[in-house]
C-alpha cells in the first residue's frame, strides 16, 4: 500500500467519525426536542411571562392557521439544540482533541460542565435582565390610541434571538479556551488589544439592548469581565503547556 493510500485511508477514517458524532449529536437534538415538546406549554408560559410585568399592555395574536403548531415544534427544536450543547461540547472536543497533543480526558468534563454553565448563565442574564428592560422601552413606545398588539411569532423570534445571542456571547471564554489551545490567542495579545475589545463590547451592547445607555452598560459590563476572565483561561491553557513541554 502507498504512502498516499494510507493518507487517503487516515482521511477517511476522519470522515467516518465525524459522520458518527454528528450523527450523536443529532440523534440528542431530536430526542431532547420531543422531551421539551411534551413540556412545551409550559416553556410557552416561561417565555410568555415577561409580558405579565409590563406597565402597559400587550396583545399577542397569531396571524396564521398554523402558527401555533410552527412555533410549537420551532421552540422544542431550539430546546433540543440548547439542552444538548454538553452532548455537542463533548463530541467536538472528542473529535479534535487527539490532535491538539493534550490530554483530552483531563479537559473533556470540565469543558463539557463550563460550556454549557457560561451558556445557561447567558441565558438567566438575558431572560432576567435584558429581557425586561428591552419589553419596557419598546412597548413604551407607543403612541395615542395606538395599541401594542404584536404577531405572536415576532414575539417568539425576539425572545430566542435575545436568549440564543446572550447564551452564545457568554461562551466567549470557551471560545479563548479552544484559540488558545491551538496557539491563535495568547494573553499579551488579548491583554494588547483589551481597548479595542471594549469599543467592540460597546457596539455589540448598543445593538443587542435598548437604545439607552444604562440598558448598554448592564450588558457591557459582564461582557467586560467575561474578557478578562477570557484572559485568565487563556494564561491557565498556555501555562500548561509550558508545563508540557
Amino acid at each position: 500500500m502507498t504512502e498516499d493510500s494510507t493518507l487517503e485511508m487516515g482521511f477517511l477514517d476522519h470522515l467516518e467519525e465525524l459522520r458518527w458524532r454528528l450523527i450523536k449529536m443529532l440523534a440528542s437534538i431530536v430526542i431532547i426536542g420531543m422531551i421539551a415538546f411534551s413540556f412545551i406549554d409550559d416553556i410557552l408560559a416561561l417565555l410568555l411571562y415577561p409580558t405579565t410585568k409590563l406597565e402597559d399592555n400587550l396583545e399577542l395574536q397569531v396571524l396564521t392557521v398554523q402558527g401555533m403548531f410552527m412555533i410549537k415544534w420551532s421552540l422544542a427544536f431550539i430546546a433540543g439544540i440548547v439542552g444538548s450543547i454538553p452532548v455537542i461540547t463533548y463530541q467536538l472536543w472528542k473529535f479534535v482533541a487527539p490532535g491538539l497533543y493534550l490530554d483530552e480526558k483531563k479537559y473533556a468534563i470540565p469543558l463539557v460542565i463550563f460550556t454549557f454553565f457560561s451558556f445557561m448563565t447567558g441565558v438567566v442574564f438575558a431572560y432576567t435582565i435584558i429581557i425586561p428592560f428591552s419589553l419596557e422601552f419598546f412597548t413604551s413606545m407607543g403612541y395615542g390610541d395606538v395599541q401594542n398588539n404584536y404577531s405572536i411569532n415576532y414575539y417568539f423570534s425576539f425572545m430566542t434571538w435575545i436568549l440564543v445571542g446572550s447564551g452564545l456571547i457568554f461562551l466567549l471564554p470557551v471560545v479563548s479556551f479552544f484559540f488558545s489551545v491551538i496557539g491563535l490567542l495568547t494573553p499579551p495579545f488579548m491583554r494588547h488589544y483589551r481597548r479595542h475589545a471594549i469599543v467592540s463590547i460597546m457596539i455589540i451592547s448598543s445593538f443587542i439592548t435598548p437604545p439607552d445607555p444604562v440598558s448598554m452598560l448592564v450588558m457591557a459590563t459582564p461582557l467586560t469581565i467575561l474578557y478578562e476572565l477570557s484572559i485568565l483561561v487563556s494564561w491557565f491553557v498556555h501555562r500548561n503547556k509550558d508545563k508540557a513541554e
